[in-house]
């Protein structure tokens, strides 16, 4: 899996901008689906995703070892490693999917049918999933005890997701966000790299990419099963990976359904 250029990285979307700048989505475009230019005076042009804090204060939380999570900021100020905090613990209750390497190398996602219940994308509810939330244990044993790789950097591991994301789209609005699952599930599906400094760098334009495609997922599943304020959960849920929604682009969703 491809991983990103440089430890140094100038991102070219929200996460670079000054603050005198937005990424912008220009409507309609036949040539160009995202643009990240300052905010014109045309009506065509929206600000719908905005980065929620200043560069150097975005961090996520991933939990690679099963034995506890730790945090990874996505940027970091040099001594600024001192200051996290870790981690919330698991959510006490929590649906808790366990995975060895023969699910993982034979793609096998009974594991996750077994803990949850959840056997077809069409049967699952989300209120009770919601409550509860769901998490992940692996207990990836390695070929070699001395590869320095985390869990997210397995080829293999991360085709486990990808083939999880593709059966059920809208799991990570229901993940154990506050013991660091949305961030993990997130470094097994968008492109990183690993850094002595900033631990994990994700691509910025593949992380935004796939906020959006979850935000529209999320938006849309919640509003076919009837969860009350669905904007706010899914603007919750971008929001944990430094992310704003605006209402405008729960708008423009709205009139093409209608």
């Amino acid at each position: 899996m491809p991983m990103a250029a440089t430890t140094t990285i100038k991102p070219l979307l929200p996460l670079s901008l000054s603050p005198n700048k937005s990424c912008s989505y220009s409507i309609p475009s036949s040539s160009s689906f995202i643009s990240c230019n300052p905010i014109s005076d045309s009506t065509a042009t929206f600000s719908l995703l905005h980065s929620n804090r200043p560069r150097g204060q975005i961090s996520v939380s991933v939990a690679f070892n099963p034995q506890g999570n730790f945090d990874i900021p996505m940027f970091e100020d040099e001594g600024n490693s001192s200051k996290l905090e870790p981690p919330m613990p698991p959510t006490e209750g929590r649906f808790d999917v366990v995975l060895d390497n023969d699910a993982i190398r034979s793609l096998d996602l009974s594991p996750f049918h077994s803990a949850t219940g959840i056997t077809s994308p069409t049967l699952a509810e989300p209120k009770e999933f919601l409550e509860r939330t769901i998490g992940f244990t692996i207990n990836y044993t390695r070929e070699d005890p001395r590869d320095p790789r985390e869990l997210s950097e397995f080829p293999d591991i991360r085709l486990w997701f990808v083939r999880l994301d593709a059966a059920y789209p809208w799991i990570p609005v229901l993940l154990d966000w506050r013991a660091g699952e949305l961030a993990r599930y997130a470094a097994m599906l968008v492109p990183h790299q690993m850094s002595m400094k900033m631990r994990i760098v994700f691509n910025p334009e593949a992380l935004e990419l796939f906020i959006m495609n979850k935000v529209f997922v999320v938006y849309t599943w919640f509003k076919q099963h009837n969860v009350q304020k669905p904007r706010l959960k899914t603007s919750d849920m971008a929001r944990m990976l430094g992310f704003g929604i605006e209402d405008r682009l729960f708008d423009l969703v709205d009139r093409e359904s209608s």
